[in-house]
């Protein structure tokens, strides 16, 4: 499974190999280890633009997600096991403020809208109902839940050793 990871604004250079690691845990947790992931850390500024590109609301947001399904739905032909799933986009300043506004871990931010992202790829969408929201919230974390048995990726072990180590 492979997860390409871009980072198009500084602050997302320190969070590369993390969510790359993070990327192949959800994929496996989803079932899709033989499918492909991009991933791109961005800026307000730049999000701000796709989002008013791509779904017409001029402001930022946390997270957006872009489908690549090769599969043909409506003749039932599945997508090749390597195709790529898509790409998700996330805001590492939205996802800065999020995490200090909820006094969180930015990575578990991080790993939340990773999270999402990929459930919207892969066709879940929580603005079709309430009852589609709870189950995308569910699957979420039957995600979360694998990923926090899964080993933590190093950037994370770090700042748990930092944050036990100030209290």
């Amino acid at each position: 499974m492979a997860v390409a990871v871009s980072c198009r604004t500084p602050a997302g250079r320190a969070w590369r190999s993390y969510l790359a690691a993070r990327g192949r845990q959800v994929l496996r947790a989803l079932a899709l280890s033989r499918r492909e992931l991009s991933l791109s850390l961005v800026g307000d500024a730049e999000m701000r633009d796709l989002n008013r590109r791509y779904r017409g609301r001029d402001r930022a947001t946390d997270v957006l997600s872009f489908a690549l399904d090769e599969g043909d739905a409506a003749a039932g032909t599945p997508p090749l096991p390597r195709a790529p799933l898509g790409d998700v986009v996330i805001s590492i300043e939205t996802a800065a403020r999020q995490a200090r506004a909820a006094r969180a871990a930015l990575a578990a931010c991080l790993d939340a809208l990773l999270i999402h992202g990929v459930l919207h790829l892969i066709g879940y969408d929580h603005e079709i109902s309430p009852g589609e929201a709870r189950r995308m919230a569910r699957r979420a974390g039957e995600v979360r839940r694998a990923l926090a048995a899964a080993p933590a990726p190093p950037r994370a072990r770090a700042a748990r050793a930092r944050a036990a180590r100030a209290r």
